[in-house]
This record gives structure tokens, C-alpha cells and sequence, in this order.
């Protein structure tokens, strides 16, 4: 009988990379089954979800926080770009600093996002032996992190298993 070792690692997840990057695939996710794949397949124990709080939108948080995501919310501003009106919660920033505040906390990180903008954090775990995994949503994501294509994951792979 094989006896699995339960790592302490935790999930640092951009939800607006990872929901348009699979919208833009023609899927929609289900986060709760991404939730359950993270814990079974990359011994996440903690998953923090960035996320632009916009007021109307409870029922979605509370359906992340009881499906075991912490929510990391940023304030949102409305951007009208050729008479679109959008919401903008960019939360780059917050997902760097709470992954640091964090650090001492986890084994390894598992950061989700497709985007360049995390290069410094990439390359910091890497350095430190705590980077385990980038689970991109894009087909196409930065050139900036092909320098890290050994832990790179596109959730494209998942897909059968996360579809909505």
C-alpha cells in the first residue's frame, strides 16, 4: 500500500485571466470542479481568487468561498472603451503581495495566469524552489514566461474534467 505525502501547497489564481482565457476558448469553468483538481491533483490547500468586487455579484462569491476559495477582492472601476462599458478590477498587484504575505505559509505556490505581468514572481519562486506549477487559461499566453515552460500547465488539458 502506497501512503500518499499531503504537501502544503497553496493556489494564487488571477479569475479574470483565467475566466476570459477559457471564455475565449468557448468553455465556461467550473469552479468548483478547478477547486477540486487543485486539491487532488496539485495538493492545493489553500486557493486564493483574485476578484473585482462589484456589489450585485454575492451569489458568486459566496459560491467560491463555500466551494474552499479564498476571495481577495479589489475595487473595480467602470472604463468605457468605443461606447462599451466595462468592469475593471485588475488585481496583478494584489495577487504578487498576498502570494508574498503568504510565502512562509506554503510549500509550493500554483499560480494561475497566462500573463507576463507575474514574470518577477515566477522568477522568484523558481529561485526558491517554490514554484510548482502555472496553470495557464490561454492557448496563447506570454513569451515573457517561456523561460518557465517546465512548470507551465494550459488548463486546456482539464478541460473534460472542468467544463460547466
Amino acid at each position: 500500500m502506497t501512503i500518499k505525502i499531503k504537501h502544503n501547497n497553496y493556489a494564487f489564481i488571477d479569475s479574470q485571466n483565467l475566466n476570459l482565457g477559457v471564455q475565449k476558448q468557448g468553455w465556461k469553468l467550473d469552479f468548483a470542479k478547478f477547486r477540486i483538481l487543485l486539491r487532488d491533483k496539485y495538493d492545493v490547500q489553500r486557493a486564493f481568487i483574485f476578484i473585482g468586487f462589484v456589489p450585485g455579484n454575492q451569489v458568486l462569491y459566496s459560491y467560491l468561498q463555500n466551494n474552499g476559495y479564498n476571495c481577495i477582492f479589489k475595487p473595480t472601476v467602470l472604463k468605457t472603451n468605443n461606447g462599451k462599458t466595462e468592469v475593471k478590477g485588475n488585481c496583478d498587484a494584489d495577487l504578487v503581495l498576498h502570494t508574498m504575505i503568504e510565502y512562509s505559509n506554503f510549500e509550493k505556490a500554483v499560480i494561475v495566469a497566462g500573463d507576463g505581468d507575474y514574470y518577477c514572481l515566477y522568477e522568484y519562486l523558481s529561485k526558491q524552489n517554490k514554484l510548482f506549477k502555472i496553470i495557464v487559461p490561454n492557448k496563447k499566453f506570454s513569451s515573457l514566461i517561456r523561460k518557465f515552460n517546465m512548470f507551465i500547465v494550459n488548463i486546456q488539458l482539464f478541460k473534460d474534467k472542468l467544463i460547466k
